[in-house]
């Protein structure tokens, strides 16, 4: 007697191989994420690169190589007219910011805020006692915090291949899907992955679009907000906020505790009057752009959002934060096709097995 049928090694088979394959992602993660943000540069670039290619009536490479002069004007543009402020304010930002947290840690701005806010003396100094009596606590872990964003930045090499990648996926990511769908033998097989690959394919470049829009958006009415109100650091600020737009739920709050805080510890006065407007455009922002702009593409519940996001963290960091949304709706079209797939199996199975209880001559007329 065999010690194991043939049904549990298909099963002890397939185990291994979902464990072969995760442990080539967890090791090849920082390549595939390179891989990843390449084809969300592909799919956010592919309908301009099809608009030019109508227009030119040329090769698909011709057109890429026009979009590609054509973004690299307008970064050059836009370093014309913002870049050099934006350059300026980070980098006094970035040498004046341990000095801001220092006075926060060691509660000196209870005095600054209160003397504004025509606070008691006697309240001035029980914050600033409260502050002080754990300023360790803060100093660690704005060192924690920073320590962590160095890390990031210095694995952010792969940020220049993604243009060079995108070109590939924009010219030959049609043929790549094609020929994974032919790589399976079965008609249902490749019905099943083309069915997934076409509802992924639309969802992400539906989400990204969309997602840009609003990140853009969020960017422009911060920095105009900031420069109308008087916030130092408006367009340093204005730019993290655009950034922070593209993390659901955590973004738009940390990006609004980032802008509060600065404005706090530089005693910016009209404190209540900036957390109004921006509270404002969060309720803009959430209950009228976004749902206009994009829709139900997605179809994921805040919590399962807030669930990518965090665990994305714990996986690749501030990248996996980035990523945490779409590869989850995706997960889910993967599940829902799933769930069809197998039903229509089971269907097909409960079919054969009932048209085999019936004998032919209970089949004839």
């Amino acid at each position: 007697m065999p010690l194991l049928d043939s049904r549990t090694a298909r099963v002890g088979f397939t185990i291994l191989v979902f464990a072969g394959v995760l442990a080539f992602v967890w090791g090849a993660r920082e390549t595939l994420t390179a891989f990843l943000f390449s084809i969300f540069f592909a799919y956010l670039v592919d309908p301009l690169v099809s608009h030019v290619q109508l227009w030119v009536k040329g090769s698909r490479g011709r057109a890429i190589g026009i979009v590609y002069l054509a973004f690299a004007a307008a970064l050059g543009l836009f370093g014309y007219l913002l870049g050099s402020r934006l350059a300026a304010e980070a980098s006094h930002l970035a040498q004046t910011l341990p000095g801001l947290f220092q006075k926060f840690a060691s509660g000196q701005i209870a005095f600054t805020i209160g003397a504004q806010r025509g606070w008691s003396y006697e309240t001035q100094l029980k914050l600033q006692h409260l502050l002080a009596d754990h300023q360790d606590e803060i100093m660690a872990w704005a060192k924690t915090a920073a320590g962590k964003l160095a890390g990031e930045a210095k694995r952010a090499w792969w940020l220049l291949l993604v243009p060079i990648l995108g070109a590939f996926f924009l010219k030959d990511g049609r043929a790549f899907a094609q020929g994974a769908i032919d790589l399976l033998s079965r008609r249902r097989e490749r019905e099943f992955l083309d069915a997934v690959l076409t509802d992924i394919n639309i969802m992400l470049a539906h989400f990204i679009r969309a997602q840009l829009i609003l990140a853009v958006l969020s960017a422009v009415v911060y920095t105009v907000l900031l420069l109308v109100l008087g916030v130092q650091y408006a367009v340093v600020l204005g730019a993290v906020g655009g950034a922070l737009e593209f993390i659901p739920v955590v973004g738009p709050l940390a990006a609004a505790v980032a802008i509060l805080f600065i404005a706090m510890v530089t005693a910016y006065k009209h404190l209540i009057i900036l957390l109004i407007c921006l509270g404002v455009w969060r309720l803009i922002q959430d209950y009228v752009n976004a749902p206009r702009i994009m829709g139900r593409r997605t179809e994921l519940h805040p919590l399962a959002a807030l669930f990518g996001v965090l665990a994305g963290a714990e996986i690749a960091g501030v990248i996996g934060v980035y990523l945490s949304i779409p590869i989850m709706a995706s997960l889910r079209i993967v599940w829902r096709h799933w769930r069809a797939y197998m039903e229509t199996a089971k269907m097909q199975l409960a079919a054969a097995a009932e048209a085999d209880k019936v004998s032919p001559e209970q089949t004839l007329p």
